[in-house]
C-alpha cells in the first residue's frame, strides 16, 4: 500500500470537516438508532464511550439514554504523569461532569470509578471507538497516539465488545495495519 497512515489521516478527516451540518445531523441520528438497537447495548450494563469533539460524530444521545436507563457510563481521560501518556475510562453520572482535559477534549475529572473489566464486566460492556479513518477489514485509523491499541492491548474479552464508528467518508477500501493495532470487533460508518 502505497499510502501512509498520515495522508490516509488528513484525507479522511478533510473529508470529515466538509460535511455540512445536516449531513453530521442525520449521521449521528442514524448512528443512535443503530447503537441503540444494537444487542452490546441493550443487554448491556457498562458503556465505554467518548465525548464526540471536533468533527468527530455526535454520542451525546447515546450517553444520554444510557444514563437514563441506569447504565454506568465511562469516558476516557488522558493520564499524562507518564513518558507515553496512557488513557483510563471514569465512570460519569451526569454529561454535566466532563471537563476540558486533553487538548480541550471534555473528560471526567477521574474522582469517579475507574473502569477496570474482570469480573465478567467486559460481557457486559460496549466500547465505542472514534476514528480518522476505517476499512472493510475493520482496521481502524486513530488520530496517531496508540492511546486505544495500548488500553485494548491486554484486554481480549473486551476488545470483542468495540465498534468503531464515524461518517461513511471516512471507510477506506483498505489501511495499512501493524501487528500493535486493536481492530475494532465492527465497524458501523452512517
Amino acid at each position: 500500500m502505497g499510502t501512509d497512515k498520515g495522508e490516509i489521516r488528513r484525507e479522511a478527516l478533510q473529508a470529515r470537516a466538509a460535511l455540512d451540518d445536516r449531513e453530521r445531523q442525520r449521521g449521528a441520528v442514524l448512528l443512535t438508532e443503530r447503537i441503540l438497537g444494537h444487542q452490546w447495548f441493550y443487554l448491556g450494563e457498562y458503556l465505554l464511550c467518548y465525548a464526540s469533539y471536533g468533527g468527530e460524530i455526535s454520542t451525546w444521545e447515546i450517553m444520554e439514554e444510557a444514563l437514563r436507563q441506569g447504565k454506568k457510563v465511562y469516558l476516557p481521560r488522558v493520564l499524562q504523569e507518564s513518558v507515553t501518556p496512557e488513557m483510563g475510562f471514569y465512570r460519569i453520572s451526569s454529561l454535566e461532569d466532563l471537563q476540558p482535559g486533553y487538548r480541550g477534549i471534555l473528560e471526567p475529572s477521574g474522582d469517579g470509578e475507574e473502569y477496570l473489566g474482570g469480573q465478567g464486566r467486559e460481557e457486559r460492556t460496549l466500547m465505542l471507538m472514534p476514528g480518522a479513518a476505517f476499512d472493510r477489514h475493520r482496521n481502524r485509523l486513530g488520530y496517531g497516539k496508540g492511546f486505544y491499541d495500548r488500553f485494548l492491548a491486554d484486554k481480549p474479552l473486551l476488545q470483542q465488545r468495540t465498534i468503531g464508528v464515524g461518517f461513511w467518508c471516512q471507510m477506506r477500501a483498505e489501511l495499512p495495519s501493524s501487528p500493535l493495532d486493536v481492530r475494532p470487533c465492527q465497524v458501523i460508518c452512517v
